[in-house]
């Protein structure tokens, strides 16, 4: 479980041993050097038109109207009990992938048919922002997610559906390599909020030795389209290469070893993540590119490694990928709009995003920072062009002129959005519209699904992630980035901020706190305590086009530096 130190109960054992706490500024000469990136650093400092929705809001009333089976209207409810007791001899449920999708609910196929990237991804998402599945109306939401640990057929991961009886139905199934995959970094984040939940424990432990004997198997080679993890082979198909898969092992085997303390985990850890660095052109395929990253940055800070990944960065942001051709992130304006900074495709129909996409890449890609703060400029301006551009999807956040299906936004209640955005539309009806259009890929998956499955119900599911990282601050252009809400599997640590300021001259932030105590604000980019005694609520001064990395630690406490980081009561502050 992750633990956020709170500072009320350090202040209390303070009082109760008597203990005297003496304060030492201590600082580097200079500030740590910015990384830029030419992709990044062409986004607007001010995209345009401006708005940062309210995320964590948005999560909770979408967990409130998806996860009630007792929602009426059209196309609702949108969560079903599913009996068939597949891997686990318990009930589970199913959500929809997209409204309406003619392919799912009680219905259809047994009910069996049901994505992991709605089910695990919506219930990360509610567990990010607060809410508590395990018991929910008489529910527990995390037990469920048992069933799609695929026991029946040996492959002993987590799945993207719970049987092959619906493996061709879509979703990727045994043959798609992130497919398989991402499932088990959703699994595994689930997992840190619920550490205690019957068999997660040894799910967790097969998922970690599957990837590693994997991983030992590939021996550096991930030129596959998908790997079968029963028979522990390597597959070739029609689908391209997905060489990112590398990152997704590394990934879960590192949360491993932080859970197990297994060094075997951690051996895997660094083979498959030098599988990547070891590529020689970007294979970036869907979701995993990034969080190769996020290792890398964190096996350097923690480990003592020296992993140049720059190119990881490079390869998720510039849209070079030779596997699928143009992914990586939009820089773009369209007819006044400012897309850059979501992700897709920079070349399908003049560009193609999607919303789960881009929520996701902010999982691994925030917490980067505290680990290598060079990259504090570079991720701070792409998150704020990427939280405003985000607002697209949502039908009622985008013109009609602009969306395929206005007339049917009413279904959504206000929660769903639609699958992607695009530049030029896809389905011929739609041809006409001038771009950005908010669009879906529903109606294309199978015959006689309606239009109104171009709203995606399983990229909505992943608001919680921004609803847990963004904060909004008196300065509208200044998001307050939480650093530790997506950092799963890590040491304690202080609470941890990202401030970027985008505008061209200095901003003054009242920064708020929600410690009851007071507190320094130490900016980890600096190496130094900026203000001391804050109660409640602070001015910072941030200068123009540039970031603090704020860590709130209790007021007085001495810093001391040792092996190349920084500490406050033996809690690391800064790694560099």
């Amino acid at each position: 479980m992750r633990k956020t130190i709170q500072l009320s109960l350090l202040f209390l054992c303070c009082i109760l041993s008597s203990c005297s706490v003496t304060y030492s500024e201590t600082a580097t000469k200079n500030p740590i050097k910015q990384e830029t990136l030419a992709r990044i650093t062409a986004m607007p400092n001010k995209p345009q038109p401006f708005k940062i929705l309210d995320f964590k809001q948005l999560a909770k009333d979408y967990d409130a109207k998806v996860y009630d089976i007792n929602q009426t209207g059209k196309y609702w409810p949108l969560i079903w009990k599913d009996d068939s007791r597949k891997n686990f001899d318990q009930e589970t449920f199913g959500i929809y992938t997209a409204m309406g999708d003619v392919r799912q609910g009680i219905e259809n196929h047994k009910g069996i048919f049901h994505e992991s990237l709605a089910s695990i991804g919506s219930v990360m998402g509610a567990s990010l922002v607060g809410i508590d599945k395990t018991k929910q109306n008489g529910k527990n939401y995390v037990a469920m997610l048992k069933n799609y640990f695929n026991k029946d057929t040996k492959w002993d991961i987590i799945m993207n559906n719970t049987s092959p009886e619906v493996a061709l139905l879509g979703g990727g199934y045994a043959r798609d390599w992130w497919y398989d995959v991402y499932p088990n970094l959703m699994f595994y984040a689930v997992a840190d909020f619920y550490p205690d939940e019957k068999d997660y424990t040894s799910i967790q432990r097969s998922i970690a030795d599957k990837f590693y004997k994997a991983d030992s198997t590939l021996a550096g080679n991930y030129k596959y389209s998908f790997f079968d993890y029963s028979m522990m082979e390597p597959k070739e198909s029609w689908i391209c290469k997905q060489e990112d898969a590398a990152a997704g092992h590394s990934y879960v085997l590192y949360a491993a070893y932080k859970k197990f303390k297994d060094p075997k985990y951690l051996k895997g850890t660094k083979s498959s993540l030098e599988s990547l660095l070891n590529q020689k052109e970007n294979r970036y395929y869907e979701i995993l590119m990034p969080f190769g990253a996020y290792v890398a940055a964190r096996l350097n800070a923690e480990e003592g490694t020296n992993y140049d990944y720059s190119k990881i960065l490079e390869w998720t942001f510039n849209g070079t990928s030779a596997c699928r051709e143009g992914w990586g992130m939009l820089l773009d304006n369209w007819n006044g709009y400012d897309v850059s900074g979501l992700m897709g495709s920079t070349v399908d129909h003049g560009g193609f995003a999607f919303l789960m996409n881009t929520y996701d890449s902010m999982w691994p890609l925030v917490p980067m920072v505290r680990y290598d703060q060079r990259y504090a400029n570079i991720i701070g301006k792409w998150m704020l062009n990427a939280s405003n551009a985000i607002k697209f999807f949502y039908p009622y956040e985008i013109a009609d002129e602009h969306q395929t299906i206005p007339e049917q936004k009413e279904y959504t209640k206000g929660v769903i959005a639609y699958e992607g955005l695009i530049k030029k539309s896809h389905l011929k009806k739609y041809e006409h519209l001038k771009a950005p259009i908010a669009i879906g890929d529903g109606p294309n998956w199978i015959k006689d699904n309606p239009d109104v499955s171009q709203f995606s119900v399983y990229g909505s599911g992943h608001v919680g992630i921004a609803g847990a990282i963004i904060e909004k601050t008196n300065v509208p252009e200044i998001l307050k980035l939480d650093c530790l809400a997506t950092d799963f599997y890590r040491d304690d640590a202080y609470p941890t901020y990202l401030l970027y300021n985008p505008n061209n001259e200095p901003k003054t932030v009242t920064y708020q706190t929600r410690n009851r105590n007071k507190i320094d604000l130490y900016d980890a980019i600096e190496n130094k305590i900026i203000l001391k005694n804050v109660v409640n609520a602070g001015k910072l001064l941030i200068q123009k086009e540039s970031s603090k990395l704020i860590v709130e630690i209790p007021a007085g406490s001495k810093i001391i530096f040792k092996n190349g980081k920084y500490y406050v009561n033996k809690t690391v502050i800064s790694y560099k």
